[in-house]
């Protein structure tokens, strides 16, 4: 398995659009259209925010994980965030979420920063398993609740 920036895997932006819209646009009631979905992640690059990895073996996208520069518009002074953590199901519970988490990590260290932060509605204990620390309970601009967490780098 390796794990790449999309923008250099074009190849899998589609599956990935799919993951992302399902799971992060229609089951939160977001207002992207999936075509949106799709332009966006073929603008992503390595030097600026959103920073999206994908997780490929045997030339099959297994997973894609992002560092959004803010993914809580209520906690602006947050930053970095993890984000848009997603592995196909049959992937699942063979470590590959971990592995784009351990990436996400080192990325964001090598941007100069010691904290990453993430939101969850569905998936807290996952993170907090991985040693995540839980900071608060809040909402978003939807009024949806969400989980906050950060992990110290240092």
């Amino acid at each position: 398995m390796y794990i790449e920036h999309l923008c250099n895997n074009p190849e899998y932006i589609n599956k990935v659009a799919n993951w992302i819209y399902d799971e992060f646009v229609v089951k939160t009631g977001g207002s992207l259209t999936y075509e949106e979905v799709v332009a966006y992640l073929s603008e992503t690059n390595k030097k600026d925010y959103p920073f999206v990895f994908v997780a490929v073996y045997d030339n099959k996208c297994m997973a894609t994980v992002s560092i959004f520069e803010n993914d809580l518009k209520t906690q602006k002074e947050l930053t970095p965030w993890l984000a848009s953590l997603y592995v196909e199901p049959k992937y699942r519970g063979k470590g590959v979420g971990e592995k784009l988490i351990e990436r996400i990590k080192s990325e964001v260290k090598q941007l100069g920063f010691n904290t990453l932060y993430l939101r969850t509605e569905y998936t807290a204990d996952y993170y907090k398993q991985l040693g995540w620390d839980f900071l608060y309970k809040t909402k978003d601009i939807k009024d949806q609740e969400t989980e906050v967490f950060k992990y110290d780098l240092v």
